[in-house]
């Protein structure tokens, strides 16, 4: 019993010295988790306690483990086996600690109105890994690296922040009734939700109301922030993901209320769009990307739109940018390119709008502020399969799929690769194989490495464990490179931008 007190007043401090708890509800929050865990009594004086933020991960661990051992449900008691339950218990608990939606929101309106929108999301971010919506301590786990290219430092993760299911919340999950509440991930009504074996906690989660192009929109952090300050602007309403012209509309809207972030759009087609095209949303973030900061190698000019800078970026995919004071001005612009885009066919360049009566060309769209200048760059993407490329011409080649197979969305289409957790082991098994002279092919787990390895050896006279960490860091870079290369509809070549060159000529026609 003495431990779980000391727990407990470690969680009502950590609320205070963080400020999600006032001191004037320190003894109210302290009944309330008494309540929760069915303990009667508590020794009050916590003049004897401590806690740093760092501790909170070990905390909550340990108390997710007394309700397990008292069985104070059945969810406690699962919490003490499984992961999955454990963070839909351990987020119960944190809401103890929490103000209601309309406090947060009054304290952003509040900072925004006062202060900047800086210090409103400064705030807010900070509220948000505060409340452990965003697991600081997991994020610190994901890999992250560097690497110079052609095109500019490239951003590569590691992605170990978002917990795997274990087999029986797997099953557990598959026998569960189905739910359509909440629509997705996306929707409002998150908010403040319990959450089940399949779909997250959502007790921690607090959401900012923003208008944008006269519709209402929410914004909120992604928890497993890939970037700083990584956002996620969502329709209230759950409708599918559309690239259009009120896309370009909204994007400048936000950009313009927060002038310190950029924002984006992923496509609106399979293969080549995000994860959740069921639900219009944007991403956005305080960060710069490899992308941004690529220079436009060429210009050209639009008939009609002389007064909007346009170029094509040096980038592995195809970029357009365009850039002036005026956003009208560059939306009229970029739904002209648009339209022209969704309907343009080049058989020479293998680029087709529709086949079959399935469309295949759109755009993934971001936009920022610099200085006193708006930017909008549009990434040409194109969706066509064959049956040598399955999975898509224009995303990662099987040749590459043994580093990355999933579809390339906006994160990955500016410059940073978010690779799959199962790296982490094979690439320190792969070094420890290399070191050792083994045969990679005679390795299950390792064999779809060996033909890169191969490749790549070739090019160091000597690889040694006081080289070898650095050399398969930048090798994994250049493949992402690739990944953006076979992502790009125009190629790197002079036939590929001869090819771009006659686009952007027929935007004048």
């Amino acid at each position: 019993m003495e431990k779980i007190q000391s727990d407990i007043r470690k969680l009502v401090l950590y609320g205070v010295q963080t400020g999600l708890v006032p001191e004037e509800d320190r003894i109210y929050t302290l009944n309330r988790l008494l309540e929760l865990l069915d303990i009667k009594e508590l020794e009050c004086d916590d003049t004897d306690v401590t806690m740093e933020t760092e501790e909170l991960e070990t905390v909550l661990n340990s108390i997710c483990q007394y309700a397990s051992e008292k069985k104070l449900s059945e969810l406690a008691i699962q919490a003490g086996k499984s992961i999955v339950y454990r963070d839909l218990y351990d987020t119960k608990i944190m809401s103890m600690l929490l103000p209601r939606p309309s406090e947060v929101i009054a304290k952003f309106r509040q900072l925004y109105q006062e202060v900047s929108p800086e210090a409103a999301t400064d705030y807010y971010y900070k509220f948000s890994c505060d409340s452990d919506y965003i697991r600081r301590y997991r994020i610190r786990k994901d890999v992250k690296w560097v690497v110079a290219t052609r095109y500019g430092d490239l951003d590569i993760t590691i992605n170990l922040s978002k917990p795997e299911k274990d087999p029986k919340a797997i099953a557990a999950a598959k026998l569960a009734k189905q739910s359509g509440y909440p629509k997705c991930l996306l929707c409002w009504e998150n908010e403040g939700y319990a959450g089940r074996v399949d779909h997250p906690a959502r007790q921690n989660h607090r959401i900012i109301p923003v208008t944008i192009h006269g519709s209402r929109w929410g914004f909120q952090y992604s928890p497993y922030v890939y970037y700083n300050e990584h956002c996620i602007v969502f329709n209230s309403q759950h409708v599918p993901m559309k690239v259009d012209r009120s896309t370009f509309c909204k994007l400048f809207d936000f950009v313009k209320q927060f002038p310190h972030y950029f924002v984006g759009s992923n496509a609106d087609l399979p293969i080549v769009g995000g994860s959740i095209l069921s639900h219009d949303h944007f991403q956005g973030g305080h960060y710069e990307f490899a992308m941004a900061k690529a220079p436009v190698e060429r210009t050209f000019v639009v008939k009609g739109h002389e007064k909007v800078s346009a170029g094509v970026v040096n980038w592995p995919m195809s970029v357009i940018r365009l850039s002036g004071p005026d956003t009208e001005e560059i939306i009229e612009l970029a739904d002209r390119i648009l339209e022209k885009w969704r309907g343009y066919t080049d058989e020479k360049a293998f680029i087709y709008a529709c086949t079959d009566g399935e469309p295949h060309n759109t755009i993934t769209p971001i936009a920022r502020k610099r200085g006193e200048q708006y930017e909008l760059d549009l990434v040409l993407r194109n969706n066509i399969t064959t049956e040598e490329h399955p999975l898509g011409v224009y995303h990662p080649h099987a040749k590459l799929h043994h580093i990355k197979k999933e579809n390339i969305g906006l994160i990955e289409v500016m410059g940073l690769a978010v690779l799959p957790a199962r790296l982490k082991t094979e690439l320190a098994r792969l070094k420890e194989t290399m070191l050792a002279g083994g045969d990679l092919r005679a390795d299950e787990e390792l064999a779809k490495h060996a033909d890169w390895v191969d490749a790549f050896s070739a090019k160091y006279q000597e690889i040694n464990e006081s080289n070898i960490d650095e050399i398969i860091e930048r090798e994994v870079g250049l493949v992402f490179m690739k990944v953006l290369e076979d992502a790009g509809v125009y190629k790197r070549t002079p036939e590929g931008q001869q090819a771009f060159d006659r686009f952007l000529e027929s935007l004048s026609c």
